[in-house]
């Protein structure tokens, strides 16, 4: 559920204005209005009317979420619908975020949502999770917490330091984007983690350096090295939908795009 302003919207424009590191005078000549009027709905000498909150919030790229709390804040019913996926309106992007999962086969995919919360994984993402423990694995799985922590999969990982600082400057971008206090919390436990140990030898992929950080996975046979890419829903009007990102993993070598087509096959 959306959570509830306490708070003038004033406070929040300015507050997401900083957080975008823009001047009233950047952010008013970008929204086409006067500064003078942008600084009296920061004050809250004025009250912006319910299309004003939504065209300053997408001129600050507000996340969804967070546009519904500004409109309470100003007096107005929140407009973006927050439903499930199992909801009938949903059915749609359901099947096709399956359809996505089942099609990346025989290479990893899953989706997430705004907590890095698995919603769903294709059989190729599930069969590199197994193997990590147990508790780490019973719903609602985290799959940073799942990557990184000590009886996850972080013992695997050959390149665990540079995967990890990855994932972790990826985090904090986010919450930079989405000041999402559970987001600060996940990046507190992630760092209280450590680097890790791995029993092979360190190793960076030079075709890669610089460009790309891969991911490479110990398996009983061999090392699986993977480039992953991150899709999202275009113009989204549904909070679940515009917090949904698909991880799809790419073989980043021939040997690992046979091993995965061979381990589909098997």
């Amino acid at each position: 559920m959306t959570s509830v302003a306490a708070r003038p919207v004033g406070e929040y424009l300015r507050e997401w204005r900083q957080r975008r590191r823009l001047s009233q005078l950047e952010l008013a000549t970008e929204a086409e209005i006067s500064a003078r009027h942008l600084s009296f709905l920061e004050t809250g000498r004025s009250l912006p009317s319910r299309d004003m909150v939504l065209h300053l919030a997408e001129r600050l790229d507000v996340p969804l979420r967070e546009r519904n709390v500004m409109l309470v804040a100003a007096g107005y019913a929140p407009v973006f619908p927050e439903r499930t996926l199992q909801d009938p309106a949903l059915a749609a992007a359901r099947q096709a975020i399956d359809a996505l999962l089942v099609s990346h086969e025989p290479y990893p995919a899953i989706a997430i949502d705004r907590h890095w919360t698995l919603l769903s994984a294709n059989t190729a993402a599930s069969r590199l999770m197994a193997g990590a423990d147990a508790e780490l694995l019973k719903p609602p799985v985290n799959v940073l917490r799942l990557s990184l922590h000590p009886k996850g999969l972080a013992p695997r990982i050959v390149n665990l330091a540079e995967w990890r600082a990855h994932l972790i400057e990826r985090l904090r971008r986010q919450i930079d984007v989405t000041a999402d206090a559970v987001l600060g919390e996940l990046l507190h436990e992630l760092r209280g983690y450590g680097g890790g140990a791995s029993s092979a030898p360190p190793s960076i992929d030079r075709r890669y350096a610089g460009i790309i950080v891969p991911l490479r996975l110990r398996t009983e046979n061999r090392v699986l090295s993977f480039l992953s890419t991150t899709t999202v829903f275009g113009t989204p009007v549904d909070i679940l939908l515009s917090e949904i990102a698909l991880e799809t993993f790419f073989p980043a070598d021939e040997d690992t795009a046979r091993a995965l087509r061979e381990a589909g096959t098997a």
